[in-house]
């Protein structure tokens, strides 16, 4: 029985990284008995559990079912193991985490590189990309999420906020000149942020709030892919501050209407109720939102 248990939390390592060779690195074993024992698995139960391929690996339908039962086991085994030692000093394992790619430009890093001095012992496995990923589906422990959440399934902490900046080229200013109220800009070409609203909420100091909609011909799912487009001159747009700085640093970017302020994006850290990780996972979103 322990070491069909053990084959089984092997199988679920390779699924969770992707490839055996990946699992065995993470594992500590040779890819070949990483491989072996998966196939000993296969053939002790009697079905196939992984399409295998030269690029990929993809779970069968008994495979599927397999892993969801792996990965309830595995966070029963880590759960008991927290219940009689729940204040370990020296936490190790992995994480694996995805954020906006514009946090990469936050001081979210600092965060991130002091956690990993702390333990040393906890492997941080970063996707930085602003594509939308799928947390279950692609085997992700925590994500970073910037906007509005919607996910009610999902455990949730705020952990701070990114305020945007609306900018355009000196180019773009010196053809259009410099507005004085948002209400000029309807008539503006904008580069909109594919998963965010079309309309842009600005909000004086005075406490008025205007919404501009303007037009928008160019739609793009990066940040940085805004700070680019800006820069050419295809339009105004919202960016991080981070990014704004830049822009504003370098002579390339003007701040728009600078007396009116965007609602800030939140930052949440969010990750799946029982993670098999949750041990790990609470430890790292308490230190982001203790700093």
């Amino acid at each position: 029985m322990i070491d069909k248990l053990r084959a089984i939390a092997i199988f679920a390592t390779v699924v969770d990284q992707g490839t055996f060779r990946a699992a065995a690195l993470n594992l500590g074993l040779a890819p070949s008995r990483v491989s072996e024992t998966v196939a000993e698995l296969e053939k002790d139960l009697g079905v196939t559990l992984l399409y295998r391929s030269t690029r990929q690996l993809s779970l069968t339908h008994e495979g599927r079912l397999l892993y969801e039962k792996a990965l309830d086991m595995l966070a029963s085994a880590e759960s008991g193991l927290d219940a009689i030692n729940p204040a370990s000093k020296d936490p190790r394992g992995a994480l694996r985490i995805t954020a906006p790619a514009f946090v990469t430009h936050t001081e979210l890093m600092d965060d991130f590189a002091r956690f990993g001095v702390a333990y040393p012992k906890i492997d941080l496995k970063f996707d930085f990309s602003d594509a939308p990923r799928d947390m279950i589906k692609d085997g992700y422990d925590l994500a970073i999420r910037a906007g509005w959440l919607q996910d009610s399934e999902l455990m949730t902490r705020n952990i701070g906020r990114a305020a945007r900046y609306l900018v355009a080229s000196k180019d773009l200013i010196n053809q259009k000149g410099l507005p004085t109220h948002p209400s000029e800009l309807e008539d503006w070409d904008w580069v909109r942020f594919s998963i965010r609203p079309d309309q842009t909420e600005l909000t004086h100091a005075d406490g008025t709030q205007v919404v501009v909609t303007g037009r928008s011909n160019v739609w793009v799912n990066s940040a940085s892919a805004l700070y680019e487009f800006a820069l050419r001159g295809l339009g105004l747009t919202a960016i991080p501050e981070t990014l704004a700085h830049r822009g504003f640093e370098n002579g390339d970017l003007v701040h728009v209407l600078p007396d009116w302020s965007l609602r800030p994006l939140g930052l949440h850290a969010v990750w799946p109720d029982q993670s098999r990780r949750e041990n790990l996972t609470i430890l790292f979103v308490r230190f982001l939102s203790e700093r």
